[in-house]
């Protein structure tokens, strides 16, 4: 959950960067509503998802309106911004960036020619196959134009380029025939003049929900934003389903056979806790998580504390299991967001202090077990517990809501490589140890998963247990920069060492340009009449 900045709880020391989402999108039919302020409200519920830049696409059944900008929600848009969106279709987008630098060409929505039009595209998620896709751009349409073109080097401009390269085409068709080579995860809210669409990937990794409004339809990243705007949950977008929604109602069609692997880490962390996921309340299941944390890692202690406010459902649910008084030991401080200003060398050492400060009469002298939902580095827990033990307390045992994290994320979270994740190859007691506390525990990946009361075969769980359910492509064709130029001078123009280039290449360089890339030539299956 976001604070007043709109941060991430995780932000909490200068240049420690917790667990980030992709994104956040959210679309709306609504003749007669003002589809952009349901946006905007509907993106404000979706801080959390991502914060480097947001936008809102409009139509009013004949042309498509865009405004986009870096920065959070409230700092890009305002009623003058929000008075020129005008129509009864919308397409929203939060963004934290997976694929691609954080520049202003990156932002969402996209845009892209179509047959009969233009289609506007916000996109939550993290491709696995860019590469392969952006060789399949360059062979159906030589001449690259649009959003590739002119410098977005994100999964999502390869998406937009193969909905929006064929002309031949109306733009349902084309997408179902798109959709089923995409691999990764995906959900895809997009719309053309007069229609929305949402799109979810056949694994359903990232959650998209459908809701009802008097006068429309509503989807969104997460339930959460349905309630901001007053629409009732219809259900769950499904695992390779396409949702078309235009004057002549709503329609349903399948592009893939559902596969589901629902990413855990959002009942953990990443979505706001008022959100429900296939049928579980994310509150719930993280107060669940902390209960069964105190029966595999009981200590004596006499206050629960939270790590606000991420690890609060989960203290809640351990002082409840153990019996131990819950109290809050730390005051954050939510106004405190991405400074500009560098702090001096003094205040850089308690760098924590500008966002977390301990209230020393609750717990000198005290045992405290301090609850959090996830350690990353490890560097914001020495921290926390250097500054409680300076506070006076007599012991300080740590608990973590779930298991170790060993592993990256290629489906959008944008996690520490692995060598930089404090628990990959170090024992428990060795990341004790290393962040200073009294005792460790995590909860158990059985415990986790009990909590969401999900099937385990209907989750992924890799950033815990390395077993990626989505193939991967080879190491050189991963990576947030696949599309960048590695030395670049703005960061993010491409260059010739990227996967871009071999796109953008002349026909005389291409094949040279692909060889020195490693890339196996993907080859046009062809294009259903």
């Amino acid at each position: 959950m976001p604070g007043g900045d709109g941060l991430l709880n995780h932000d909490l020391l200068p240049n420690e960067k917790g667990p980030q989402d992709a994104c956040g999108v959210f679309g709306v039919w609504a003749p007669g509503e003002e589809v952009a302020k349901l946006s905007y409200f509907g993106l404000y519920a979706l801080q959390h998802r991502g914060q480097e830049s947001a936008g809102i696409a409009t139509s009013d059944g004949t042309k498509i309106l865009i405004y986009k900008d870096m920065g959070l929600v409230s700092q890009v848009f305002n009623e003058a911004s929000l008075s020129t969106l005008l129509g009864h279709i919308a397409v929203g987008h939060t963004r934290y960036s997976t694929t691609g630098s954080s520049s202003w060409q990156n932002a969402q929505p996209t845009l892209g020619r179509t047959s009969s039009g233009t289609v506007a595209l916000g996109h939550n998620g993290n491709l696995t196959n860019t590469a392969e896709l952006l060789q399949l751009v360059r062979e159906r349409y030589p001449q690259v134009d649009g959003e590739l073109a002119r410098g977005n080097t994100t999964d999502t401009a390869v998406i937009t380029a193969l909905l929006t390269g064929d002309l031949d085409h109306t733009l349902e068709a084309t997408a179902l025939e798109v959709l089923p080579r995409l691999r990764g995860a995906y959900c895809l809210v997009f719309m053309d003049e007069t229609t929305l669409y949402a799109a979810r990937d056949p694994q359903g990794v990232r959650p998209l929900v459908l809701g009802r409004l008097e006068r429309g339809w509503v989807v969104a990243s997460e339930t959460a934003a349905l309630d901001i705007v007053g629409a009732s949950f219809v259900r769950e977008v499904e695992p390779g389903e396409l949702i078309t929604i235009d004057e002549n109602g709503l329609r349903t069609q399948r592009f893939a056979k559902a596969e589901p692997k629902g990413c855990v880490f959002e009942y953990v962390y990443l979505a706001r806790p008022d959100t429900t996921i296939a049928g579980r309340g994310v509150h719930e299941a993280r107060v669940e998580m902390g209960r069964r944390l105190a029966a595999e890692h009981p200590v004596e202690a006499d206050l629960v504390i939270p790590t606000p406010e991420s690890g609060t459902p989960a203290a809640i649910g351990y002082a409840q299991a153990s019996g131990i008084p819950f109290g809050q030991g730390l005051v954050k401080n939510s106004y405190v967001g991405r400074t500009f200003i560098a702090p001096s060398q003094t205040i850089r050492q308690r760098g924590i202090r500008l966002k977390l400060n301990p209230l020393k009469n609750v717990i000198k002298g005290k045992r405290l077990i301090v609850v959090d939902d996830s350690i990353v580095r490890g560097n914001t827990q020495r921290a926390l517990v250097s500054m409680l033990r300076e506070a006076g307390a007599a012991e300080v045992h740590v608990r973590i809501s779930s298991p170790p994290i060993t592993w990256p994320c290629f489906y959008g979270i944008d996690f520490a490589s692995r060598a930089e994740l404090v628990a990959t190859g170090l024992e428990i007691d060795e990341v004790r140890q290393s962040i200073g506390a009294d005792s460790l525990g995590y909860l158990s990946e059985d415990g986790m998963i009990e909590a969401t009361e999900q099937p385990r075969e209907r989750l992924c769980t890799a950033c815990f247990t390395g077993v990626y359910p989505i193939a991967l492509p080879e190491s050189q064709h991963l990576g947030k920069n696949l599309l960048e130029r590695p030395a670049a001078s703005n960061g993010c123009d491409p260059g010739p060492d990227s996967e871009l280039e071999a796109v953008l290449a002349p026909a005389v360089r291409r094949e040279e340009a692909l060889a020195r890339l490693g890339q196996v030539p993907f080859g046009d299956p062809g294009r259903p009449e």
